[in-house]
C-alpha cells in the first residue's frame, strides 16, 4: 500500500491510496486516505473526443448544473465527476463517494454491498435475499421513482442524456426513499458527443436493438438520445413499483437465446400487461414461488397505482414502445408520481410488505399486497385552482387524507411545487389532520386566510375545522390559492 499523490488538471491536489483497486467496466477505482473521493482511471487509453467530454463534464455542463438554484439538491442525486487527472500514462476522474446509506449495513447478510437496483427490481432478489428492515415501502419507491425522474429532467434540460440508465448505475436506498446517478462520464450530447455504449439489454430501447447490427455508418441505426433515457425511466420506474420486468413475459420467439432476445426487446417488444394482446402474459409455473406475488399481473396489475400513473405506463409500454416520440418525458413521470404520492393510503395490517397502497376510488378499498380493507372513513380532498380568483376548475389533483397527514403550500397554491427550487421555508407543513373524537378535523397550522365556504367563516390558525362530506375550503384567498371540495368515502 502507499499513498500517492498528483496535481489534477485545475491544479487542485489530489491522493489516492494505491491498492487493490476496485475494478468497473472500464475503470480501476482507488480511495482517498479520507475516502471522501474516488480516484478512476480508465485501464483504456482514451480517445480525443472521450476526453473532450471529459473536459466539458468537469467544466461546463457540472457548472451549468451545480451552479445554479438547487444546486445542493443536485449534489445527492448526482455523483458527478469534479477533475481530471493523469497518472503513469492513464487518465482518471475524482468522483465523490457514495452517501453511506447506499451500503447495506454492516449487520445484514449484504453487509457492505452497493444498493444498486438489481436486488430491488427483482422479485427473487427482493424476496429472497434482501433483508426485511432494508426492503423499504410504496412511498419510499414512490420517493425513489420520483428522485430518478428529477435527476434525468435536470440532465435533458441540460442538453445531455444518459446513454445507459439502468439498475446498475442507479443506487437507491428503499428505507429513505433516496436515489442517486452515477456513472456519469459517459453522457451524450447529441450531434457533438456520441455514446460509448449502447445500453444495458433490459433497458436499451427497442429502436436501438432492432438496429443494432447495422452499420454504424447506416442512417438506419439508432443510438441512445433522450428518447432511450425516456424508454429506461419508465422501465425503471415500473421495476422499482413492481419488482418485475414490463417486457420480459412468456412469450417465446425462437429457441435461439440471441434471436429471442432481439425480438423480444427490439422488434417484437410487447408490454406483459397490454391490454388486448396477452400472449406476452407472465405463464405462472409451480416452481414460481420465489417471485410471487409480483410476477401475477392478475393480482398486482399496473393499475393499482392509480390513474396518473396507469396512463404514463400505457403511454410508455404501448403508444410509445415502438414510437419514441410518444414517450413520456422525465418531467410527465415526476409530475405523475407526485400526484400518486398524494393518492396512498397506509394498510391497517402492520405486516403487509409494502405497508401503503394506492386509493383506488372505490368504495371498498383493499390493499392489494396482502387483502387487507379499510374500515371506517376517507376523507379525500379534491383540489381546484383558478386563473382569475373567481371560476375554479379541477386540477385533476386529488390528496387522501390519513391520521396524522400534513397539508403543505404546494397543496395550497398551483404555482407552488415540490422539486428543487421550493426553498425551506416553504417545505413545512401548513395544516395537518387528525381523527379524533370519532371525527375527521383539519388543525391550520400556518394559513392566514382559510376559509370555511359552505358555512362562510374563517378558520383562524391554531383553530380546526370537522371534515364533512360535501365541505368546501378556500385555503388562501391570496393569488393562485386553491378550493378544495370534501368528500368522506365511508368503507
Amino acid at each position: 500500500m502507499s499513498l500517492v499523490t498528483i496535481q489534477a488538471k485545475d491544479g487542485a491536489s489530489v491522493e489516492f491510496i494505491k491498492k487493490d483497486p476496485k475494478q468497473g467496466g472500464v475503470k480501476d477505482v482507488y480511495f482517498s486516505p479520507d475516502r471522501s473521493y474516488v480516484v478512476a482511471f480508465y485501464r483504456k487509453e482514451l480517445d480525443f473526443g472521450s476526453k473532450e467530454r471529459l473536459e466539458r463534464l468537469v467544466g461546463n455542463y457540472r457548472v451549468g448544473i451545480f451552479s445554479k438554484q438547487g444546486a445542493e439538491y443536485w449534489k445527492n442525486l448526482f455523483r458527478w465527476p469534479e477533475r481530471i487527472v493523469e497518472y503513469e500514462k492513464k487518465t482518471g476522474i475524482v468522483v465523490p463517494v457514495y452517501q453511506p446509506n447506499f451500503f447495506f449495513p454492516e449487520n445484514t447478510t449484504l453487509a457492505g454491498a452497493e444498493k444498486e437496483g438489481k436486488w430491488f427490481t427483482s422479485a427473487k432478489n427482493f424476496n429472497r435475499f434482501v433483508p426485511e428492515g432494508e426492503k423499504g415501502n410504496l412511498l419510499s419507491y414512490l420517493r425513489i421513482c420520483i428522485n430518478l425522474s428529477r435527476a434525468v429532467r435536470r440532465l435533458h434540460a441540460a442538453g445531455l442524456a444518459h446513454s445507459d440508465l439502468s439498475y446498475k448505475n442507479c443506487l437507491v436506498d428503499p428505507k429513505t426513499g433516496d436515489a442517486c446517478i452515477i456513472d456519469i462520464d459517459g453522457l451524450v450530447v447529441p450531434n457533438l458527443f456520441a455514446p460509448d455504449v449502447l445500453g444495458t439489454p433490459d433497458f436499451m430501447a427497442p429502436e436501438v436493438v432492432t438496429t443494432m447490427k447495422l452499420d454504424p455508418k447506416d442512417p438506419n441505426r439508432k443510438y441512445p438520445c433522450r428518447e432511450t433515457d425516456q424508454h429506461a425511466l419508465a422501465i425503471l420506474i415500473y421495476q422499482y413499483l413492481f419488482h418485475r420486468h414490463p417486457l420480459r413475459g412468456s412469450k417465446v420467439y425462437s429457441d435461439d437465446t440471441e434471436i429471442q432476445e432481439s425480438l423480444e426487446m427490439g422488434e417484437k417488444a410487447l408490454f406483459i400487461e397490454h391490454p388486448t394482446d396477452t400472449s406476452n402474459r407472465y405463464k405462472i409455473q409451480k416452481n414460481d414461488k420465489d417471485f410471487l406475488p409480483w410476477i401475477d399481473t392478475g393480482k398486482l396489475p399496473y393499475k393499482i397505482m392509480g390513474p396518473y400513473l396507469k396512463e404514463l405506463f400505457e403511454q410508455a409500454f404501448i403508444k410509445g414502445l415502438h414510437t419514441p416520440s410518444e414517450r413520456p418525458s422525465a418531467d410527465d413521470w415526476e409530475a405523475g408520481l407526485i400526484k400518486t404520492a398524494d393518492l396512498v393510503q397506509p394498510c391497517l395490517n402492520k405486516d403487509c410488505v409494502k405497508k401503503w397502497y394506492v386509493f383506488d376510488n372505490s368504495t371498498k378499498p383493499v390493499c392489494p399486497y396482502c387483502g387487507t380493507k379499510f374500515k371506517g372513513q376517507l376523507p379525500v380532498f379534491d383540489l381546484y385552482s383558478s386563473h382569475d380568483g373567481k371560476n375554479f376548475r379541477a386540477d385533476n389533483h386529488r390528496l387522501m387524507i390519513y391520521n396524522n397527514q400534513y397539508l403543505y403550500l404546494w397543496h395550497v397554491f398551483r404555482n407552488v411545487f415540490p422539486n428543487e427550487k421550493l426553498p425551506d421555508s416553504q417545505k413545512k407543513p401548513v395544516a395537518y389532520f387528525s381523527f379524533h373524537k370519532n371525527q375527521w378535523i383539519m388543525i391550520n397550522q400556518t394559513l392566514d386566510s382559510l376559509v370555511d365556504l359552505t358555512n362562510n367563516k374563517p378558520i383562524p390558525k391554531g383553530s380546526a375545522v370537522p371534515l364533512t362530506n360535501g365541505l368546501k375550503l378556500q385555503l388562501s384567498q391570496e393569488q393562485f390559492g386553491r378550493v378544495v371540495n370534501v368528500s368522506l368515502v365511508k368503507a
